[in-house]
């Protein structure tokens, strides 16, 4: 059964050569078939005129089936992993469309995939249906009985993998050393499209990136990862974090370094690779086969240093909001006050807390009860995210356009108790 990335899944281990990868948590494109070649749901396995035979031999190969025997350049027959030298599922696929019954052998491969039991066989055919990068995830620890890990170490490597490639996200809408909740909802959008899955034991974890449009996520992962390797050599060799500094620009930020800590930490090692979806080839830069990038419990010095340097350091930015109030707090009936503003423009947040004096103040509640937002200049700072803007000024109501001032106002009448909790303490996020 499929599932979101933060439950725990059935899939095989790793690929590579080292055993069957694990299957997608979302719904499958190609679900198991009956005995008359169709699946539960009545869809026909992958129209087998538009499989290229090259990219199924590559994705067999990536996911562990092995190629035994067939002539170079017209047929071969591939076995499963786990399957020995004379036993098992055997599928005989054509090398190339140039013999007149190609079509038939790829369309009873892909139907036999799709009735086999064999994880990997899911993996195949969800290769063909949606073309994806794949980024996996092997976490070396310590295992239970039959071979399994506990449900909080599953879980550990879940919510590293979210992070890391949340960063990856974050890293293609700008580079910064920190983003905090800087682009989070668009990055957080680009990866709807995922799919993932972990092996039965909870010891690696694969995601599915379709290009597109996950592929951007991919190409900046690759080049980020690489570089965090490298900043962390260069900070164990000399004691220097000047090369944290430049990987920077590759992608590294603070929420990647907290992915990798979350990763190898309580582990004996990690690593992570990346795979390009053979049907859409390789990204310009990067490696065909780019080799795993492996981590240790010895580099988690270095990349919590770069961590709480990466937060320090990221500086404050000017920026000229325009928002609408959504709350507003003060301790009395009179002098400055918070206010809470759902961003419209300006800043690449969703909200922002503001302290404005007493008549600023008063102008964002005026500006809030006619349905009006306000625009504000002032500095966001990384202090808490970038969810707080200081040193503001020059407040002042902002005229929109009838459909956006009905909507303001909606928003009031279903929120007549923002003004009610002034009195309040309010909670700091």
């Amino acid at each position: 059964m499929h599932r979101p990335i933060d439950e725990s899944g059935h899939g095989a281990g790793d690929g590579a050569g080292r055993g069957p990868v694990p299957p997608p948590y979302r719904p499958h494109p190609v679900p198991p078939v009956d005995s008359g070649g169709r699946s539960a749901r009545g869809a026909a396995v992958p129209d087998p005129g538009r499989v290229d035979p090259r990219v199924l031999g590559a994705l067999f190969a990536r996911h562990g089936w092995r190629r035994r025997g067939g002539a170079a350049g017209r047929y071969g027959r591939w076995t499963p992993p786990g399957s020995g030298p004379g036993g098992g599922t055997s599928l005989l696929v054509p090398d190339t469309l140039a013999f007149p019954d190609c079509e038939d052998l790829i369309g009873e491969a892909l139907t036999a995939l799709a009735r086999s039991g064999t994880p990997s066989a899911r993996e195949v055919l969800t290769g063909l249906a949606v073309p994806s990068d794949e980024i996996r995830w092997w976490r070396e620890v310590p295992t239970g009985p039959a071979g399994t890990v506990p449900w909080p170490v599953q879980e550990q490597l879940r919510s590293a993998a979210r992070k890391i490639l949340l960063a990856g996200a974050l890293a293609v809408r700008g580079r910064a050393g920190y983003h905090g909740s800087r682009h989070r909802a668009a990055a957080q959008a680009a990866l709807e499209p995922v799919v993932v899955g972990t092996d039965p034991g909870g010891r690696a974890l694969t995601a599915f990136l379709p290009v597109p449009p996950g592929r951007p996520v991919a190409v900046r992962l690759y080049h980020a990862l690489h570089a965090a390797r490298e900043a962390v050599d260069y900070q164990r060799a000399t004691g220097g974090m000047d090369a944290f500094d430049s990987a920077v620009e590759a992608g590294v930020s603070r929420e990647l370094t907290e992915g990798l800590v979350a990763l190898v930490r309580g582990t004996e090692g990690a690593r992570v690779a990346l795979a390009w979806a053979p049907a859409a080839g390789v990204p310009e830069g990067c490696a065909a086969r780019p080799e795993p990038v492996e981590f240790s419990p010895g580099d988690l010095p270095a990349l919590r240093e770069a961590s709480a340097r990466y937060l320090t350091d990221e500086p404050s930015v000017p920026v000229r909001v325009t928002g609408a109030v959504v709350r507003m707090r003060r301790s009395g009936p009179r002098g400055e006050g918070r206010v809470r503003l759902r961003v419209l423009g300006g800043a690449d947040v969703g909200h922002v807390r503001v302290t404005l004096d007493e008549e600023a103040y008063r102008t964002a509640g005026h500006a809030h009860l006619v349905g009006l937002p306000i625009r504000v200049v002032g500095r966001l700072e990384s202090r808490g995210g970038f969810r707080r803007l200081t040193g503001a000024s020059g407040v002042v109501p902002v005229q929109v356009d009838e459909a956006e001032r009905d909507r303001l106002m909606k928003s009031l009448h279903e929120n007549l108790d923002f003004l009610e909790e002034a009195c309040e303490p309010e909670e700091e996020r």
